[in-house]
């Protein structure tokens, strides 16, 4: 039986083996009982050390021990029905797998274009501010993800978590994220995973239409009737909606259904560049630029407002990566940041945000355009307005710049920066910013680009706690970061994993 032992705290030098003969002497267990990491973290306080979790293969029943995440594949079943999913981001991905695995054969519904042809749409963006609104770091395979930081952290605690990352392994992501504690593949190196995992839903019988856009659905009677793609309807009765949360116009044609939507909180702010080598310093002390530590990253939260629940906080840091546009939409601008799985680029960059309490969906998607429409006037041409620590704080626009030079493409523009939001979210940005100064790391020439506000959705589509079909829409499975129930590449696949096991399953049942 597979078991979990961990906090085996040891110097930055010492073996990975040296945690493992720890932990069999701790235990008295036999030397040659099969063992293996399980997890590696960096303890950063006072002089780093490496904290391991190792997982042995023992019958031993100790209070200090947890079982190993397995996860059981679902039975597979014999169908000739063919769920459509719209979307092809983690959740809609990993969905489509489970079911071409399990005998199903989905059809995916991609707005955007395959990997390849995708990543050259936004290379192109990227140099010369072309914009395709069909395909860009929004919309495409593998969705926003792709061109990110390929970050696969999550906070839920979930067996399908592990699945998701030996499938990732499987499909040609690097064996370390099996173990590090903070688990990144790159978007270099992901692109090849997603066509990998593309090419293996195609080999189980599933089917994939780039191009095809979700514009419409017709819900009679409490059951999904029909779907519209580009426009011409076509009979459907299984639907997987997991088109992501940068899909404004999905969005805007779902409130007009017959759904349960639901306001949800959600986060708007900039992004903020120092040099690595500046965290690296702030992170690991002296420690900094030891060969066996990586990148340093950080962590930063303060709550603004106790009764209210209001923080700022960073978000997505990547180390030694880049700040990228991440626009979908004519006349209006976005930022996120971006790492290579080597992460070694000189500047490392993370989202400072500021949580927001809309009182509707429809006042949540006004205030993203009302940013994001500001934002590209104050840049122009798809050029992020950009300031520095220091003149944000006096509400001012920056003269210059500094020693640190923004990565943004295809280009910046000076600006007020606080001027892009409603002044209480400035002034709480602000207050976040004087903070994370005195935490983490205070430098006045640090750039601020902005704006960010695609974290998550601003909205939820509820769905029935069992059957997990959309309220009022039987047939329809909300999936996903864009529909309210996820916030990153783990939690969104487990949440495909979710539903596809659902599907499975009520199948299974109607045979």
């Amino acid at each position: 039986m597979l078991q979990i032992f961990s906090s085996i705290t040891l110097p930055l030098e010492a073996p990975e083996q040296e945690a493992i003969e720890q932990v069999r002497k701790q235990l008295q267990l036999p030397p040659g009982t099969p063992a293996s990491i399980y997890r590696r973290s960096i303890d950063a306080r006072k002089t780093p050390r490496f904290v391991y979790s190792i997982v042995f293969d023992t019958e031993l029943q100790r209070d200090e021990l947890r079982p190993f995440p397995h996860y059981e594949f679902p039975p597979p079943v014999q169908t000739e029905r063919q769920p459509l999913i719209a979307g092809f981001g983690p959740a809609g991905l990993f969905c489509a797998w489970l079911l071409a695995r399990c005998g199903m054969k989905p059809i995916v519904l991609e707005r955007g274009d395959p990997v390849e042809t995708r990543t050259n749409a936004v290379q192109k963006f990227w140099n010369d501010g072309f914009l395709d609104p069909e395909s860009n770091v929004q919309f495409g395979e593998g969705g926003a993800g792709t061109f990110s930081d390929g970050k696969l952290t999550t906070r839920i605690h979930d067996p399908r978590c592990r699945k998701i990352l030996e499938t990732f392994v499987e499909f040609g992501a690097p064996r370390e994220i099996l173990f590090l504690a903070k688990p990144h593949i790159g978007t270099d190196r992901l692109r090849k995973v997603i066509r990998n995992l593309r090419e293996d839903i195609l080999f189980h019988g599933g089917k994939i239409r780039f191009r095809t856009c979700l514009t419409g659905l017709n819900i009679q009677n409490g059951k999904l009737q029909a779907v519209f793609l580009n426009g011409l309807r076509t009979p459907a009765d299984l639907l997987v909606l997991a088109t992501g949360n940068g899909a404004v116009d999905t969005y805007q044609m779902l409130l007009g259904q017959p759904l349960q939507i639901e306001t949800k909180p959600f986060s708007v702010g900039f992004r903020i560049e120092h040099r690595q080598e500046q965290i690296d310093r702030a992170i690991y002390g002296a420690s900094a630029g030891h060969p066996a530590l990586p990148p340093a990253e950080y962590n930063f939260s303060h709550v603004t407002d106790k009764n209210q629940g209001k923080a700022v906080y960073s978000f997505c840091m990547c180390p030694g990566g880049q700040v990228v546009n991440a626009s979908s939409l004519p006349g209006r601008l976005i930022t996120n940041g971006m790492s290579c799985f080597a992460r070694d680029g000189q500047n490392a960059n993370a989202a400072l945000l500021a949580s927001v309490y809309p009182s509707s969906p429809q006042e949540g998607l006004a205030l993203q355009e009302a940013i994001e429409r500001n934002a590209y006037q104050a840049g122009g041409r798809f050029f992020a307005p950009v300031s520095t620590a220091r003149a944000f704080r006096n509400g001012e626009t920056p003269t210059r710049l500094g020693g640190i030079r923004p990565t943004f493409l295809p280009g910046t523009t000076p600006y007020e920066i606080g001027a892009l939001f409603p002044t209480r979210i400035t002034a709480r940005l602000q207050e976040g910013l004087a903070l994370f100064e005195h935490r983490i790391c205070a430098e006045p020439d640090a750039v601020l680009t902005g704006p960010e506000t695609r974290t998550s959705a601003p909205l939820r589509i509820r769905r029935h706690p069992e059957s997990l079909c959309a309220e009022g829409a039987d047939g329809l499975y909300p999936c996903g970061e864009g529909a309210g129930y996820a916030g990153g590449i783990m939690s969104s696949a487990a949440d495909g994993l979710r539903i596809a096991e659902t599907i499975l399953r009520k199948e299974r049942e109607r045979q």
